[in-house]
């Protein structure tokens, strides 16, 4: 595959490069809970597409947490940044990588589902409480739970739908031994999204 995505800092990722991301690192442990990175990518996604979901929602779900990819080439396979006191910004380190080749649609899901725990936090009655360990440390390095006017600007966002649907499915997404399709399965849907396609941007 020549150069992988990490040798390459600043440059756009292709639908290559990203398999080569969940190849090299899917198998590391996800922070704090009992699934590896590639196990809750494929989790989100499933749910999603159980739900109904569009080809732009499931490649954000499969893609949410590129971020952490990208991260690990600097932090290790199994660190866990939360316990450092380190917010590693996954949401929008994957951004730049991923414009271009996906929609503003895909992105902004990808970017709003941190801001959308926060939201949740806030307008939620127990979401708080249901929140694992290290999904808690992160809400207090990712700036904490909304306020009502942060709350009242994150849900006039356009997106702000799409990024609550996927960090409800997130947030589930850590079950230990849960069947799913195939990487495959969800980089082909991925695949027919992306501005290659005559259909991508939907």
């Amino acid at each position: 595959m020549g150069l992988s995505a990490a040798a390459m800092p600043d440059t756009q990722l292709s639908m290559q490069a990203i398999h080569g991301l969940f190849a090299a690192h899917g198998a590391s442990q996800y922070a704090g809970e009992p699934v590896t990175q590639l196990e809750h990518a494929l989790q989100t996604a499933h749910l999603a597409e159980q739900s109904g979901a569009d080809d732009e929602l499931v490649a954000a779900c499969l893609l949410h947490d590129l971020g952490h990819l990208l991260n690990l080439q600097v932090t290790g396979p199994n660190d866990t940044p939360t316990l450092r006191g380190v917010d590693d910004r996954h949401q929008r380190v994957v951004l730049p990588r991923l414009q271009g080749l996906f929609s503003a649609r895909v992105l902004g899901a990808i970017e709003g589902h941190v801001d959308a725990k926060r939201y949740l936090c806030f307008a939620r009655e127990g979401y708080f409480e249901r929140l694992s360990d290290d999904s808690r440390r992160s809400l207090a390095l990712q700036g904490g739970i909304f306020s009502a006017c942060q709350a009242a600007a994150f849900i006039a966002r356009p997106g702000a739908k799409d990024a609550l649907r996927l960090r409800v499915w997130d947030d589930l997404a850590k079950q230990q031994g849960l069947a799913t399709p195939t990487l495959a399965h969800f980089l082909d849907r991925a695949a027919r999204c992306t501005s290659a396609c005559p259909s991508g941007t939907g």
